[in-house]
């Protein structure tokens, strides 16, 4: 490579960022952002190329060294570690202020939508982009069962659940011969009609108003408002998640769903009824959205279809990709990773989902397996190679 090239490809970039950024966000500030795409384009052509190339690759050498010793370390005291980070996720927010509750809070509600999108698209291998229609039935079916009929919160749960996963039923069914991006079209048409339903349908929803006097959750008389009532039920509710779905996952079930996504006509041919198991999928996605979606309605005593749209399903997808599809601890650091890092670049305003979104492509061009890989599950001794 000439220095010529070695020069003009960093100002090239540079200048195509600001040229597309110009109009959205003024001369002053693209100058700024073709300034820093140029600099981080000709940090990343030194990094990769002569002796800084060989330092990194000497630093991942010893980063990876590292990180197999903790590992060995934590799977050597497992029962310690997991100890430790009860304690942690017990006590941690005594010390904590109102907003990092709201926070975590909100990260442990998407932990659950993200680890039911996980059984659609990671374990069975079928791309849901409506998935926030289930969010929205859940959310909708407690609104009007209590702000109607009085029921209460633990009441609601199970509504919401089975509400949604009738809702998963009825799409699983429609969408049975289609696959890839026909099933994704479909699925986005789903998601597109709920939210005009949600938006139109005065009588019932309100509209765009929304729903407002949720019934709260209580127990006894404690009525939960404050922010660290809302931490620890949504951690209950996400750690609750997790174990069913880990048991899941090493199930007949979830193997099943598995095979369905590497390969559907080897695996009805093995025996698989790969209809009723992708319906099943589409079902059991749905429900622990509609679990989650009865937490938001009573969290913030409020819903409205600006809540549950297109977008919604895209970001929850994001955190199961980023996360690392068939890996259940991946999803989990997904959905705290999204839901936490972008408030963490608050100081940053106007250009954190920039960052953000720069990060992401970055992510996934650099591990697309996501950030936990699940591994393969080992052999046992003295058992036969295929």
């Amino acid at each position: 490579m000439t220095l010529e090239r070695k020069f003009w490809g960093p100002v090239g970039w540079g200048l195509l960022a600001g040229a597309l950024l110009v109009p959205l966000a003024g001369v002053e500030h693209g100058a700024k952002i073709a300034v820093a795409v140029a600099i981080a384009t000709a940090g990343w052509q030194l990094t990769h190329r002569g002796p800084a190339a060989r330092a990194i690759a000497r630093t991942g050498v010893i980063l990876n060294r590292i990180r197999g010793r903790a590992l060995t370390a934590v799977s050597e005291n497992r029962r310690a570690w997991m100890l430790v980070g009860a304690v942690t996720l017990a006590a941690g927010p005594l010390a904590l202020n109102n907003y990092v509750l709201d926070v975590l809070a909100l990260a442990w509600l998407y932990v659950v939508l993200a680890l039911g999108l996980q059984i659609t698209v990671g374990f069975t291998g079928l791309l849901d982009l409506g998935y926030a229609a289930f969010y929205a039935m859940g959310a909708y079916g407690y609104a009007l069962a209590s702000t109607r009929f009085g029921v209460s919160f633990w009441a609601g749960l199970p509504l919401g659940a089975l509400l949604a996963a009738a809702c998963g039923v009825l799409l699983g069914v429609v969408t049975l011969r289609l696959r890839g991006d026909y099933l994704a079209i479909v699925t986005l048409g789903f998601i597109q009609i709920v939210h005009l339903v949600l938006n139109n349908w005065d009588r019932v929803t309100n509209g765009p108003n929304g729903i407002l006097h949720i019934g709260r959750p209580q127990i006894g008389s404690l009525v939960f408002t404050d922010p660290i009532h809302f931490y620890y039920l949504m951690l209950g509710v996400a750690i609750v998640a997790i174990l069913i779905n880990t048991r899941v996952q090493s199930s007949r079930i979830g193997r099943a769903w598995m095979a369905i996504r590497d390969d559907e006509i080897a695996a009805e041919a093995m025996g698989v009824p790969t209809t009723r198991l992708k319906i099943l999928a589409f079902a059991s996605g749905a429900a622990w959205a509609g679990v989650a979606g009865v937490c938001f309605a009573g969290k913030y005593a409020f819903v409205s279809p600006e809540s549950f749209t297109f977008f919604e399903s895209i970001v929850i997808l994001a955190m199961v990709v980023l996360g690392g599809m068939s890996s259940i601890p991946g999803v989990v650091v997904g959905a705290v990773v999204i839901v936490v890092v972008p408030e963490l670049l608050r100081g940053v305003q106007d250009y954190r989902m920039l960052a953000f979104g720069a990060a992401l492509v970055f992510m996934m061009a650099a591990r697309p397996e996501g950030l936990i890989r699940r591994g393969l599950p080992k052999r046992r001794p003295g058992a036969a190679a295929a």
